[in-house]
């Protein structure tokens, strides 16, 4: 009898990217929704920071060790960080800092400003945006046809997402603060997805390279911080239940899982290909928003979600797909 393992490995890489992206669509959009939620509670913004990274190195620590333990057995030098992170010093460093630690710290800062809608248009709704940008300079793509048809319905459908709110997000208040830590945190996950394109990183070596990064760059430090009185923080007098929840949520699912089933999806679609799929989050979780946060439903978001439906048709049809090793 085979074990999932096999069965998963028995795969077609095309079934696999299909259902990386399919996982990593759900797992984004329930980020945006709890995410938001959780900024009514106890939690700080960097306080959340710090459980996504403990609870994804519970997990993803262990593993990176085994891993560079198996490459040593097997006379293969490589990894780097004490051994925790399966790839090279300057490698764990570009990707960790954008696609760890300054993504987690941009994104739950702007939830604490602004409203679901805001995070559904500015961080997935943005990222085709700032991909092709990139990879137009990294990577040497070009952007012609469909995939600019594409490009110009999801952004025309993203900004009807959430546009009626930001039109007035300058009138005053702190959205504004919000919206731009949003916009900065959609920008440097691109800027990781660009980079572990580049390189051909496979999606747990990467996975695990920047939570190493995150862990010992910011855990330590903030952790000295916050008990010290030193920063405003509520990791002591928060209720454990709610330090778990976040630790298992967004470490174990924004991080684990999505990290790796995020990473694989672009090693079959592409990065630029890869974000006009993950262009499904701003419906998805604009309406997740109105269910669960009681945010308003409008004409404005059903036709941004069927605009957004048509640039990923239009994006991703009769489009070479990037090899893959199986």
């Amino acid at each position: 009898m085979h074990s999932p393992l096999k069965r998963l490995r028995q795969l077609s890489p095309r079934t696999v990217g299909l259902l990386a992206a399919l996982i990593t669509v759900l797992i984004w959009s329930a980020f945006i929704v709890i995410a938001r939620a959780s900024a009514s509670r106890h939690l700080l913004p960097l306080d959340i920071a710090w459980a996504r990274i403990v609870g994804a190195s519970l997990v993803l620590l262990p593993w990176g060790f085994w891993l560079n333990r198996q490459a040593r057995l097997r006379g293969e030098h490589s990894g780097s960080m004490w051994s925790l992170s399966p790839l090279p010093w300057g490698v764990t460093l570009r990707i960790g800092f954008f696609g760890g630690l300054a993504y987690a710290v941009l994104s739950y800062s702007g939830f604490f400003f602004a409203p679901a809608a805001h995070a559904s248009v500015l961080m997935p709704g943005f990222l085709p945006v700032w991909t092709s940008l990139l990879a137009l300079g990294l990577l040497g793509e070009r952007l012609h046809g469909n995939r600019l048809a594409g490009l110009a319905f999801i952004v025309s459908g993203g900004m009807l997402v959430g546009g009626s709110s930001l039109l007035h997000a300058f009138d005053g208040g702190s959205v504004w603060m919000g919206d731009l830590f949003f916009l900065s945190a959609s920008l440097c996950w691109s800027t990781y997805s660009v980079i572990s394109r580049r390189y051909g990183l496979q999606a747990v070596p990467a996975t695990i390279a920047i939570t190493c990064f995150a862990f010992f760059s910011f855990v330590p430090v903030y952790s000295l911080l916050a008990v010290s009185g030193a920063i405003p923080s509520h990791l002591l007098s928060a209720p454990a239940s709610e330090l778990l929840f976040q630790a298992a949520f967004q470490g174990g699912g924004s991080v684990v899982i999505s990290g790796i089933t995020f990473t694989q999806m672009i090693r079959y679609f592409g990065p630029v290909r890869s974000t006009m799929i993950t262009s499904l989050v701003p419906g998805l979780s604009a309406l997740g928003a109105v269910v669960f946060l009681g945010e308003p439903l409008g004409m404005h978001l059903l036709l941004g979600l069927s605009l957004v439906t048509a640039g990923i048709l239009f994006g991703v049809r009769k489009a070479p797909l990037a090899k893959v090793s199986a």
